[in-house]
């Protein structure tokens, strides 16, 4: 027998779910869409910075985030919801949203911020760093649990009398020497006639010098550091009376000056310097290592020995070439009471954070140069623990 045909059900039986944009009305008992209400507010974007006119508070800002430079006597830096806000007589002038910022740097006296701040950036882990308005590093503040590590200390602190240590001696001064060649050869190749010659020259002189220091004898810090300091100064001094014939004459640079008070090309290189310790500083302390116990740099009350060593490398790629560079293109420079007045120091704190994000070649990769920091300070806390041997970065010209 034939199936019977199926009989339709009634439509109002039939229930349908509702378009998810529709919402039900229960005064008119039918499904609307609701047309919502703009309200104009006049408020920043959520991603978006604000920063002051009179350049106290600057940010330079690279696709990995930011550094948030500020300097002015009265300033307040505070947290409000997932913003950096910087107050200046109880207005905010500038705002940050903590997702950009990479690194906060104070750079100038009577700048105050609130606790809570502080406790907002450790969980984030972005550093604080305090320089005084010559560039001399004053602070750096991080979380206590990026260092939580004793062995690696262990370690280094007995390399300072073995075999261990003299070989890092080595390399620090061996990769300072290379630099400072291939940083001459890089200025060469924009030059003619004698100057070319001159700068060629040194750098030979300097790649000889960099093979001595390898061939140093010694099994402690101690005994191969005499010799290595010598091959560093001859170097140096050298290397820095090229760079005086290679600059121009009106900037009044007589030689490297480390201290005391000079001229403004020896202004900018102490303050570029001071940032660049900042950031060695934090990658040792990340490293798990201990930034007071040096090698090549002796020990003394309150000097970061080892950091000052792990600089060495990174002062021509970093600091030198970011600011010569500048200074030989008619980048100028303005002393206050013997120091680099507010515009100086903005201008050469933005060039070195420019090289600090500037890709380099190492290991066969291409590294921002603050990472390659960190790679070498992790490589320096192996070497301690004798799983690896130690080699500079070498600066590719």
């Amino acid at each position: 027998m034939a199936a019977s045909p199926a009989l339709p059900l009634p439509q109002e039986s039939i229930r349908r779910k509702p378009p998810a944009s529709e919402q039900f009305n229960w005064i008119s008992g039918g499904y609307e869409i609701p047309v919502p209400e703009q309200l104009e507010l006049d408020l920043p974007m959520p991603d978006d910075s604000v920063l002051p006119d009179d350049n106290t508070v600057s940010l330079l800002a690279t696709e990995n985030g930011a550094q948030l430079f500020v300097s002015g006597f009265g300033l307040y830096i505070g947290k409000k919801a997932e913003r950096i806000v910087v107050k200046k007589n109880g207005k905010v002038c500038a705002q940050v949203p903590f997702m950009k910022a990479q690194e906060v740097v104070i750079a100038s006296r009577g700048v105050s911020f609130s606790s809570d701040l502080l406790e907002e950036l450790c969980a984030r882990g972005i550093r604080v760093a305090c320089m005084s308005a010559s560039g001399r590093p004053v602070a750096l503040i991080t979380s206590p649990l990026l260092t939580a590590t004793v062995e690696t200390r262990r370690r280094q602190l007995a390399a300072t009398d073995n075999e261990c240590g003299a070989e890092f001696c080595r390399w620090i001064v061996a990769g300072k020497l290379h630099n400072q060649e291939k940083l001459l050869r890089y200025f060469a190749k924009s030059r003619e006639g004698e100057r070319r010659q001159g700068l060629e020259s040194t750098a030979a002189v300097l790649r000889k010098l960099r093979h001595d220091a390898l061939k140093v004898e010694g099994a402690t810090p101690e005994v191969v550091r005499p010799k290595l300091m010598g091959l560093e100064g001859t170097g140096g001094r050298m290397y820095w009376q090229r760079i005086g014939d290679m600059l121009p004459d009106e900037l009044g640079f007589g030689g490297r000056r480390h201290q005391g008070p000079g001229d403004a090309v020896n202004a900018a290189l102490n303050y570029g310097y001071g940032i660049l310790y900042g950031h060695v500083w934090g990658a040792a302390m990340n490293a798990g290592l201990e930034p007071f116990a040096g090698f090549m740099h002796v020990d003394r009350s309150g000097k970061p020995s080892l950091v000052l060593d792990l600089v060495e490398e990174f002062r021509q790629p970093v600091v030198d070439r970011a600011i010569l560079t500048w200074l030989n293109k008619g980048g100028r420079l303005s002393l206050t009471k013997g120091m680099l007045d507010g515009e100086s120091r903005e201008n050469v704190a933005a060039r070195v954070l420019l090289r600090l994000n500037a890709a380099e070649r190492h290991r066969g990769k291409n590294h921002e140069v603050r990472s390659i920091i960190q790679m070498q300070a992790r490589l320096a806390a192996s070497a301690m623990r004798g799983t690896r041997n130690y080699r500079p970065f070498a600066f590719q010209w």
